[in-house]
């Protein structure tokens, strides 16, 4: 609960150290307080930022796709947690600095635009936004190759069958990052994917010049990128 919150609910500044001061709230950090006793996971915390202080933050890129059952490698409890917001969000301080169990970290980025594929998901009683699998992977995709492998990205999409066309050709058109639309399209065509004709490509911009994204890799003329060989070879 933040402390900006709680005074919006009728409990003013004073009473919320009337409460810690009893033991009925403890700190846990600036501006933020739990339930004496309570456990508070990441997942309930970022509730409080996304519900509370209507930051706009979401998780991301290859956790998103976790938490819906799609990565490659399903190791949610140990892997880092992609946390996304348009450039200038910034987290408070005690959401930073707490131990969560687990590492987060925080990419803002304006590659994509607002809340176009995002949804709420039930997690652990708690309801968090976080990107569908269509938007998911496109941020995966421009993460790649320095913060995500590129291999681990083309098995995710390869379980992608049912992607919504309509979708993908709204957040392909708004995306920003011709590196991500090029590598969607390229791995979106080596998986066979049946949605992937009704997008229309016609109206993508995938600019122009080479993008290398591995050292000693093979070149794939249609999309102008340079991609490791196990990637080009099937």
């Amino acid at each position: 609960m933040l402390a900006s919150w709680l005074v919006k609910q009728g409990i003013s500044r004073d009473l919320q150290t009337r409460y810690r001061r009893s033991g009925w709230l403890e700190s846990v950090g600036p501006g933020a307080f739990q339930r004496m006793g309570d456990h508070v996971t990441w997942q309930g915390a970022l509730s409080a930022l996304q519900q509370q202080a209507l930051l706009p933050v979401h998780v991301g890129a290859l956790s998103a796709l976790s938490l819906r059952g799609f990565a490659h490698y399903l190791r949610l409890g140990g892997e880092t947690v992609y946390l996304l917001s348009p450039r200038g969000t910034k987290l408070p301080k005690w959401f930073k600095t707490q131990d969560w169990g687990t590492q987060l970290k925080h990419v803002p980025t304006s590659v994509l635009p607002g809340d176009l594929g995002l949804d709420d998901y039930q997690v652990q009683g708690y309801s968090i936004r976080i990107a569908n699998p269509e938007r998911a992977i496109l941020e995966c995709l421009h993460l790649a190759p320095k913060e995500l492998d590129l291999v681990e990205c083309a098995q995710v999409m390869e379980g992608l069958v049912n992607l919504r066309p309509k979708l993908v050709q709204q957040l392909l058109t708004e995306c920003t990052s011709i590196k991500a639309k090029r590598l969607f399209m390229f791995l979106a065509e080596r998986a066979h994917h049946p949605w992937l004709p009704l997008v229309d490509t016609s109206k993508l911009n995938l600019g122009t010049g080479d993008r290398s994204l591995a050292k000693g890799g093979v070149y794939v003329a249609k999309y102008h990128l340079v991609l490791p060989g196990s990637l080009v070879a099937r």
